[in-house]
């Protein structure tokens, strides 16, 4: 590990104090995981306080833990993972908050710290179900108004019974049964007589 990541990892404990459940390093990169109610605030001085200084978000998408380690996981089931890069101290910094409720998995927002946050956590809503409180606009952004449920789930469904297409009469998406005909499939093979003596 390099002396700058240490030196963040030092000035992260410094400011963040009790709002930091623990801060790792791994594959090149600082991993943050903040408890939740200190989940805003906590992002707010990442931006502000000016040892941080981290001014840009890269990224912010959901993460289903369902599953994960085959079981080994016994913590909440949904997190939110955001990437920060600062431009003044040229670092980068992952951030990981768990949401508490897996029946209801509602996060602040922090689109109004980060306006780049918006587009992501309509993505994360709508793929995984996770509500962003105070969102200006948290409507599906990928999947159709209509869809049901929320596809990256590890208990969505894979197949289902109904279709959906762009209907150019109806000028809507519509849903239908799906249509499977049945067919044989008979592989065609060709061979020389003297196929390998060459």
């Amino acid at each position: 590990m390099t002396t700058r990541l240490i030196q963040l990892q030092e000035t992260l404990r410094e400011n963040l104090g009790d709002r930091m459940l623990s801060c790792t390093y791994a594959l090149g990169e600082v991993t943050l995981v903040v408890d939740a109610p200190a989940y805003r605030e906590t992002m707010q001085l990442l931006r502000d306080h000016q040892s941080l200084s981290f001014e840009e978000l890269i990224d912010l998408c959901g993460v289903d833990y369902a599953e994960y380690g085959n079981g080994r996981h016994d913590g909440p089931r949904y997190a939110v993972v955001v990437h920060l890069l600062s431009l003044a101290h040229n670092r980068r910094l992952r951030v990981r908050v768990f949401v508490p409720d897996d029946d209801m998995p509602l996060i602040p927002t922090v689109s109004d710290i980060w306006p780049a946050a918006n587009w992501y956590e309509r993505e994360a809503f709508d793929l995984y179900g996770l509500l962003f409180e105070g969102h200006p606009d948290l409507r599906r952004i990928l999947t159709d108004y209509g869809f049901v449920g929320h596809p990256l789930r590890k208990d969505f469904p894979v197949h289902g019974f109904v279709e959906m297409r762009y209907d150019e009469v109806e000028r809507k998406v519509v849903y239908q049964p799906v249509t499977i005909e049945q067919r044989e499939i008979t592989p065609r093979v060709i061979r020389e007589d003297d196929y390998g003596r060459r």
